[in-house]
């Protein structure tokens, strides 16, 4: 089933997340959502939050982009920590489901180490760089209540206010099914 992407100015979206167990109700279920919905917008990652739930859970897949190492990346990470971050951070333009039509350059670490449960409850710790890293940062950021726009110079945050505005009402043309925060 594919799930309404909830927009800038949820609450959700600033939400302190909360770790899960293998126990969490219909985890399988909302997987294949949140896959199903990732898919249906062309994203290539997902947080929980994204889709309402204030939990630590998000996918990456970057099938999609070419020359991205390792090729074929699909992964779900649930209870992640990013125990590290290093070399030099590059910049790069990134936009976000939940903050359609707009995009701006982000720094970030070339590098990442994360510790992850996969959707089996295994534990995983990995490195990650380039492409990659980026996404799961990106993601990461959702389950600590960061959005990009954060990242940004507080002077281009400022020039974006009535456009981020205009999301949180729904004053935007979107391709997939969101939730608007102020919609009328």
């Amino acid at each position: 089933m594919i799930l309404p992407i909830v927009a800038y100015g949820s609450q959700v979206l600033r939400a302190k997340t909360e770790e899960i167990e293998a126990s969490y109700p219909d985890l399988k279920e909302l997987l294949e959502d949140m896959y199903e919905t990732m898919e249906a917008s062309n994203g290539i990652g997902l947080a929980a939050p994204q889709v309402g739930k204030a939990i630590r859970l998000f996918l990456v897949d970057a099938t999609a982009i070419e020359d991205v190492e390792p090729s074929g990346f699909r992964q779900t990470f649930i209870n992640p920590i990013i125990e590290e971050e290093w070399e030099t951070p590059w910049e790069f333009e990134e936009g976000c489901l939940s903050i359609p039509n707009i995009r701006e350059n982000v720094k970030r670490n070339a590098n990442i180490r994360i510790t992850y449960q996969d959707e089996n409850f295994k534990t995983h710790t990995k490195e990650f760089d380039g492409m990659i890293a980026r996404i799961i940062q990106h993601e990461y950021d959702h389950i600590e209540g960061i959005l990009f726009t954060d990242r940004i110079h507080p002077l281009k945050r400022q020039f974006l206010k009535k456009r981020l505005e205009n999301i949180s009402k729904g004053r935007v043309q979107v391709a997939y099914k969101m939730k608007f925060p102020k919609r009328r």
